[in-house]
This record gives structure tokens, C-alpha cells and sequence, in this order.
């Protein structure tokens, strides 16, 4: 009876041990989650409280041409439409290559030698410093091929900073499709790129979106290649295959050098700028991955 009676005693002891070191760990998790936290909210203040000082609509469709150093006014409408045209022309060339890539990787490679090897140089692509691309096309582009500072010539910087990205996160999502969808699709005699298609990519469709999203934020910020292959204008130049043409990164940068707090004012606007584009691009990713999910019917 003895025995019996203390049996439950220890399970509730034992019981109340673990609950107490659960909740440490809960609380560890969650202060390393506030930890986290800080620096971002910190830096979105930061941005927000400087950058609304001049977010107008003066500033959103006026250039910088004929304003001076220290003078007040002027805008970064010539940097939205370059950093808008620069990145949709490096999305344009690296997502078909890193999505054919990594469909290659996964779906035909099947571990051969030209499989290793691309994932050996994508892997190395991975750690390619930004510097390093706009250097590389400013010295084959530009220097030797005499081609003249131009969007395009830093749309092509900025894909090489792109494909790793795209062949990665694209090469994960289509490896969490279950084999038992090609399988079944293979059964029923549907062709391999078919099943690719009409399976396997409409599956892995969101994953592939959000991983694009996430290449797209990472270039949008780049300073160096577009500082190397765009150079500087403050005039409006619509057309990134012919002259110079200003980003909003190369923009904030050029403000935040002038010695002046109406050029600073500019610099913290286009930062708040550039913020929210990057999250408007992503809010219209995943409306589309939403809307195009296999769950709807689309």
C-alpha cells in the first residue's frame, strides 16, 4: 500500500519538473524572439520617423534636375523608375534560369556529374559579394566591350546576385513535392515534362513565389553593382537599354553624402521608399500565390 501510494507522488514530481522546464525554455524562445525583434523595429522607426519628414507627393514625381546642393524640393521619381526597371529586367533574366535549373537539379540530374557541378558553382554564386558582380560586368560589359553605362547593364549585375537565390529556394519547394503525385501522374501515362507542368509546378508554386520574393528583396537594397554599371543621373531616363540611370539604393547613398539636412531629409525618404516598395512587390506575391494556389482550383 506504501509503495502504491508514493507511486503517485513521483509522477507528479516528475510531472512538474517537466512543466518547469518547459517553461524556461518557452521563455528562452521567446526572449530570443524580442532579441530578435529589437534591431528590426528599432530600424523601421528609425526610417519611418525620418523618412515621413519629406514623403510627399513632390517627392514621388519630381527628379533631383536643376535642384543644387543645399536646396530644398526635388524628388527620387527618376530612381523609383530605375530600381523598378532594374529589377524586373533582372527577375526577366534570372527566374527562367534558376527555375529551368533547379528543375534540372531535381527532376534530370539524379546526382550525375553535371548536377554536382552546377550545384558546386551555384553554391559558390551564393557567396559572390555584390561588389564582385558589378565589377565583373563593368569590366566585360562596359570596359571591353565598350557598351555605356546603363539599367540593363545593372539588371545583368544584379541577376548574377539573383539565380543563386531563385535555384535554391526553387530546388527546395520542388523537392518537398511528394513523389507519389509524379508517381500517379506517371501511371497514368502522362509524360515526364508534362507531369512537371501540370504537377509538380502548380504544387510547389507559392514556395517558388516567396523564394523569388526573397532574391528580389536581397537586390533591390544592392548599392555597389548599380554604383559600378548604372553610375549617376538626376535627370529621368525611362529607357534602362540607352545612358545613365539612378536606383533608389544609389539614390540614398548620393543624399546621405551631401553635407546638408535637406539632402539627409531625401536620403531617409528614399530609404522609406525603397522599404515599401519591397513590401508592396511582396503583399502582390503572395496575393498571386494565394489566388494561384492548387487549394482554388486555378
Amino acid at each position: 500500500m506504501t509503495l502504491q501510494q508514493e507511486a503517485p507522488r513521483g509522477v507528479q514530481h516528475i510531472s512538474t519538473g517537466r512543466r518547469v522546464k518547459d517553461r524556461f525554455v518557452q521563455g528562452l524562445v521567446y526572449l530570443a524572439f524580442a532579441l530578435a525583434v529589437v534591431p528590426l523595429v528599432s530600424v523601421l522607426w528609425l526610417v519611418i520617423s525620418n523618412g515621413m519628414a519629406r514623403f510627399d507627393l513632390e517627392f514621388l514625381t519630381h527628379s533631383m534636375r536643376g535642384i543644387g546642393a543645399r536646396d530644398a524640393g526635388g524628388g527620387a521619381y527618376h530612381a523609383i523608375i530605375g530600381t523598378l526597371e532594374q529589377v524586373l529586367l533582372a527577375s526577366a533574366i534570372s527566374v527562367p534560369i534558376g527555375l529551368l535549373t533547379a528543375i534540372y537539379l531535381v527532376e534530370y540530374g539524379n546526382g550525375g556529374r553535371l548536377s554536382r557541378a552546377i550545384s558546386f558553382f551555384v553554391d559558390v554564386m551564393t557567396g559572390v559579394p555584390s561588389v564582385v558582380a558589378g565589377l565583373f560586368i563593368l569590366a566585360f560589359w562596359i570596359l571591353f566591350l565598350g557598351m555605356p553605362y546603363s539599367g540593363w547593364a545593372g539588371a545583368m549585375a544584379l541577376s548574377i546576385l539573383m539565380m543563386p537565390t531563385v535555384v535554391r529556394s526553387t530546388e527546395e519547394m520542388l523537392r518537398l513535392v511528394p513523389a507519389d503525385l509524379r508517381e500517379a501522374s506517371y501511371a497514368l501515362g502522362v509524360p515526364k515534362w508534362r507531369t512537371i507542368m501540370k504537377i509538380v509546378l502548380p504544387t510547389a508554386f507559392t514556395g517558388i513565389v516567396t523564394g523569388v520574393m526573397l532574391a528580389v528583396a536581397r537586390v533591390a537594397g544592392e548599392t555597389a553593382p548599380i554604383l559600378l554599371t548604372v553610375f549617376f543621373t538626376d535627370s529621368i531616363n525611362n529607357d534602362p537599354f540607352s545612358g545613365p540611370q539612378m536606383g533608389l539604393p544609389l539614390y540614398v547613398f548620393d543624399q546621405a553624402a551631401r553635407p546638408n539636412d535637406t539632402a539627409i531629409d531625401r536620403a531617409w525618404t528614399g530609404a522609406l521608399t525603397l522599404i515599401l516598395i519591397v513590401m508592396l512587390l511582396n503583399l502582390v506575391a503572395r496575393l498571386i500565390a494565394w489566388w494561384r494556389a492548387p487549394a482554388k482550383g486555378r
